[in-house]
């Protein structure tokens, strides 16, 4: 199922080649797809990328992961490790303003797909390559998945508990950090090719795009010498700024640690006495005595249930939230109002929720125009269109098992 209705995306006029299989690729394809680009994704024939069956099984061996990364996605199945699947893939790359691939670095150069051979033929091409540690330096053909660049890049080791191994943040966050350090990377390729006419690649690693979103890490042991640690719900230092228990057992989250609005909960707790205390005084008083302050809050938000005290912070001005879980995120009229989370049709599971394309665009919005796939949906379509196969020349890469 298609959308061809709706009003066209700010990258409608844009070709993408996804060569890519399990996250971080497709991710960055999602985003493109999201914002109007024709995403012809190119897998395995015969089963297609992993992705459609990881997560949570279903019926029929289906993956609820797949119709969010896969969606807005035309799928092509080709076997790029033959001779005639390559000249294919060439042949539909020739057409293309962007290939995205995520295989271990080598893999594109040994089909014959490197970028020097396809931007002879097509020198505005832009082709993103995510990997592990990047195409380049003594790791660089290491397997890195998405955990790997996480512990590499610095995040595993300050998430978690103090007194606890490091913990992983519940989502492949490395694997999507890549794919959006990719999107970024072809954006801005995309405005060089606008200016010169030429394309260049994207060279978008795990590690590196963990690092990039690494604050002051590096810096403050190299000024300072101090190691960052875990640290779980709190910030050494900045306080009040953490998740607190209530009475009905749920967990509310409080950032009061601005001056005035520490001056505004204090009010809120009836506790005018805490905001001239000189252990809570300033910023960097309650940093100190940021465990003392901690226990206080505790002990208050334990009286309410949760829902009360959600309405008299947020009367107060205080910055206060529950802990979002998914059923949360569909009876919240915030999500509603800014149709955060949109329902799509679907062929086997019929109408699906799953979140919307961001960030919102005023005149060019992004949207989900159809959820992924099958496998080979669009096989015939596309090689007819943009690689020249007739009806007879497709039964025969079929009869072959090329497509």
């Amino acid at each position: 199922m298609t959308d061809t209705a709706s009003p066209a995306g700010p990258l409608s006029d844009l070709v993408v080649i996804e060569m890519g299989s399990l996250i971080a690729g497709p991710f960055c394809g999602q985003i493109l797809g999201d914002f109007g680009a024709e995403v012809i994704k190119v897998e395995d024939p015969k089963v297609g990328d992993p992705m459609r069956q990881w997560g949570r099984s279903l019926p029929k061996g289906l993956s609820p992961w797949w119709p969010v990364i896969g969606r807005n996605k035309k799928s092509v199945g080709l076997d790029l490790r033959t001779s005639e699947g390559q000249a294919i893939a060439k042949s539909l790359i020739a057409g293309a303003d962007v290939v995205i691939e995520n295989f271990r670095p080598g893999a594109m150069e040994k089909w014959g797909l490197g970028y020097d051979v396809l931007s002879k033929d097509n020198p505005g091409l832009i082709m993103a390559r995510i990997s592990g540690f990047g195409q380049t330096g003594p790791y660089s053909q290491r397997a890195g998945y998405g955990l790997i660049g996480e512990a590499m890049g610095g995040l595993r080791y300050v998430t978690g508990e103090p007194d606890r191994p490091p913990a992983r943040a519940g989502i492949s966050i490395g694997d999507s950090l890549a794919a959006m350090h990719a999107v970024m990377g072809i954006t801005m390729a995309l405005h060089h090719r606008a200016n010169t006419g030429r394309g260049q690649v994207i060279d978008a690693a795990l590690y590196e795009s963990v690092l990039g979103v690494m604050e002051n890490l590096i810096t403050e042991y190299d000024i300072t010498g101090y190691v960052r640690e875990r640290s779980g719900s709190v910030l050494p230092g900045i306080a009040p700024s953490n998740a607190y228990p209530c009475a009905n057992g749920e967990m509310i989250l409080i950032g009061g640690n601005g001056d005035n609005v520490y001056a505004r909960l204090t009010e809120a707790m009836g506790r005018p006495d805490l905001k001239t205390d000189p252990k809570f005084l300033d910023h960097a008083s309650r940093g100190v005595n940021q465990t003392e302050l901690d226990t206080i809050i505790s002990e208050w938000t334990s009286t309410f249930v949760l829902g009360d005290l959600l309405i008299l912070l947020e009367g107060k001005g205080v910055p206060a939230s529950r802990v979002f879980r998914a059923p949360d995120m569909l009876e919240d009229p915030q999500f509603a109002a800014r149709e955060a989370v949109v329902s799509v049709e679907h062929p086997v599971f019929g109408p699906i929720r799953m979140q919307n394309a961001f960030p919102k665009l005023s005149a060019t919005p992004g949207r989900v125009r159809w959820p992924g796939p099958a496998l080979g949906q669009h096989t015939d379509e596309v090689l007819s269109a943009r690689a020249g196969c007739s009806v007879a020349r497709l039964a025969e890469l079929r009869k072959a098992g090329v497509i």
